[in-house]
């Protein structure tokens, strides 16, 4: 769900922030990249982004259109799922395209800005759907746990909840692109993504972070929140205290 792609020799735009990190960090120097896997290698992979790509952009569009055309379905949680139809819509706009035509032609084809690029607006959009996700789920949770009738005019809440997953979101892709890590080419050379392989402390600690807080912490939330609303179905099931928890699934359909 993340992609990413630039001769950083002329990275003194940004204050020379792309510049950050050192060579020790995997920086890139201008490198023409090309892919260490065979024809064939590359003409699966391409196959498989052409399909991907053209699959996603269209289901994406379709979900953008019906939300936009249908007004029943312009609710609070509805916009949580839209936000993660933008985000997926957005990689295959800005992402797919560039690794698709770097499989074509068996190398990396818009140079060392293209990769920083890449490996940045990929990383975004996926931690963003990440985060969506697990602000679905407690959205879910707190509503099916709430006693009384939920409000399903209430915008303000998943409002938040969108603005957090862009913002989090910023805050842990931004550092690669001011010397906390970097990133670079990744896997057979036709993608990029943040650097992987340097085993410096400087690399190593984002890495760390990266893992717990974009990926274990929402998962992490993702299980407890459907954890909880797993036992609350099966306690209604047993006690029968299906009024509640009927006024509540009306909501998340609303």
């Amino acid at each position: 769900m993340i992609e990413s792609n630039v001769s950083l020799s002329g990275c003194a735009v940004v204050d020379g922030a792309l510049c950050a990190g050192g060579a020790a960090e995997g920086q890139l120097r201008g490198t023409s990249y090309r892919t260490t896997l065979t024809p064939t290698g590359n003409l699966v992979v391409s196959v498989c982004l052409g399909f991907i790509g053209t699959f996603g952009l269209l289901n994406n569009l379709l979900v953008l259109v019906l939300f936009c055309r249908y007004k029943m379905l312009r609710s609070p949680i509805n916009l949580l799922l839209i936000n993660i139809s933008i985000s997926d819509l957005l990689v295959c706009v800005l992402g797919t395209p560039f690794s698709f035509a770097a499989s074509t032609q068996g190398r990396w084809l818009i140079g060392d800005r293209g990769c920083v690029w890449y490996g940045f607006a990929n990383s975004l959009f996926g931690i963003v759907s990440l985060i969506s996700l697990a602000v679905l789920s407690y959205e879910r949770y707190s509503t099916m746990m709430t006693p009384t009738e939920a409000d399903s005019t209430n915008y303000c809440k998943v409002s938040l909840g969108i603005a957090l997953s862009w913002v989090y979101s910023l805050i842990w892709t931004t550092p690669p692109l001011f010397g906390w890590s970097s990133y670079g080419p990744e896997g057979p050379g036709t993608t990029c993504s943040v650097n992987w392989k340097a085993k410096t402390a400087n690399n190593i600690s984002y890495i760390i972070c990266l893992f717990i807080f974009c990926l274990l912490l929402p998962f992490l939330v993702i299980m407890f929140c459907y954890g909880k609303l797993l036992c609350a179905i099966r306690q209604v099931r047993k006690f029968g205290d299906w009024d509640g928890m009927a006024l509540n699934l009306r909501y998340l359909h609303e």
